[in-house]
């Protein structure tokens, strides 16, 4: 059995709210929709209201709305808000302290997982939330297009 992970949670939680315009949606909406738990649902929901991608209001006809235009919310955006980072470079000098490596400054991975990350920042950038929001056969005829 696979599980869902938090990025594809929130991921789907923000095509969901493209896909609804400017109309509040409530997590309960979503989760049963989707069939997720409203409990996680909620986590997600802040994480991405955190990092300024969705506004929130209360009452009986409250619920989430996108915070800006899904054509500039990218890919990359939603992960950072969820996960914090797209990909770690785990021997960068910010996140070092927390290894143990005896090869850090011999070690040929290192460029090699740096070009990862930047590969992968740029490529999740370019891709907008109205992209994704469209069916899965635009995509790829997007993806095919982009090679």
């Amino acid at each position: 059995m696979r599980y869902t992970t938090r990025t594809e949670y929130g991921l789907i939680c923000m095509i969901y709210l493209a896909k609804n315009g400017d109309a509040n949606v409530s997590i309960r909406e979503i989760a049963e929709k989707e069939n997720y738990p409203v409990a996680y649902m909620e986590k997600i929901l802040q994480a991405l209201r955190h990092a300024g991608l969705v506004t929130s209001q209360s009452g009986n006809h409250g619920g989430y709305v996108l915070a800006r235009k899904p054509s500039e919310i990218t890919l990359k955006h939603i992960i950072e808000a969820i996960e914090g980072t797209t990909f770690d470079v785990f021997c960068a000098p910010e996140v070092r302290e927390d290894i143990v490596c005896n090869h850090i400054c011999m070690c040929g991975a290192k460029p090699i997982w740096k070009k990862t990350k930047d590969l992968l920042d740029h490529f999740y950038d370019s891709i907008t939330l109205e992209q994704l929001a469209k069916p899965q056969a635009d995509v790829q005829a997007m993806l095919i297009a982009a090679k």
